[in-house]
């Protein structure tokens, strides 16, 4: 909630002063917690290790953008798929240095990046590519305050956009302060296109 998280606290604080929210990193993409009840409410990408019992909402699409540090080699020039593939990159997993769909999609084009090292989120990621010459990979509309200050390209090759949904357990489904809780995350999520036209 890098993003959207002060926005939502501000619409919560103006309409419920009383209640407080709590924001945790998911460990995983397993549902347990939301099975168990540890937490209310989770944004994720709707795939296979997400519970066929979850109830999802689409909040928005977004696209994977490639990031560098200002004076990096890709600043300058066309970013072609060969001069993105010869890069060094960072991963963000919660899984190692398993491939994703930058991954298979080079594959497919009969390219392998280096993955220099991986690490846990998209600020990690940034802070990284704002101090090195290494490639970051992040979400357009959920990193745009993180990215000020780097050069932000589109990605060369056809990586396909994603839906970053709202999950919940299906027992929370009519309960009121959940439902308005749910109507609130969707609007704050809704208020912002931080989306920008790239080259």
């Amino acid at each position: 909630m890098e993003t959207f998280g002060a926005d939502l606290l501000a619409r919560i604080g103006a309409e419920a002063p009383g209640v407080r929210l709590q924001f945790v990193l998911k460990a995983d993409k397993d549902s347990t917690p939301l099975r168990e009840a540890t937490v209310d409410l989770e944004t994720g990408v709707v795939d296979e290790a997400i519970g066929p019992e979850v109830r999802a909402q689409a909040l928005f699409h977004d696209r994977f953008v490639g990031v560098v540090r200002p004076g990096h080699p890709l600043a300058e020039g066309e970013v072609t798929p060969e001069r993105y593939a010869a890069g060094r990159h960072i991963a963000i997993t919660r899984r190692g240095f398993d491939g994703g769909r930058i991954d298979a999609t080079l594959e497919a084009l009969g390219l392998r990046r280096e993955i220099a090292t991986a690490v846990g989120s998209f600020s990690a990621a940034l802070a990284l590519a704002r101090g090195s010459d290494l490639i970051a990979e992040v979400p357009e509309g959920l990193t745009p305050t993180l990215r000020e200050g780097l050069l932000t390209f589109a990605l060369p090759i056809p990586v396909p956009e994603w839906s970053l949904s709202l999950l919940w357990h299906p027992r929370m489904e009519a309960d009121p302060a959940h439902r308005w809780l749910r109507r609130c995350v969707k609007e704050v999520c809704a208020s912002k296109d931080t989306r920008t036209p790239l080259g």
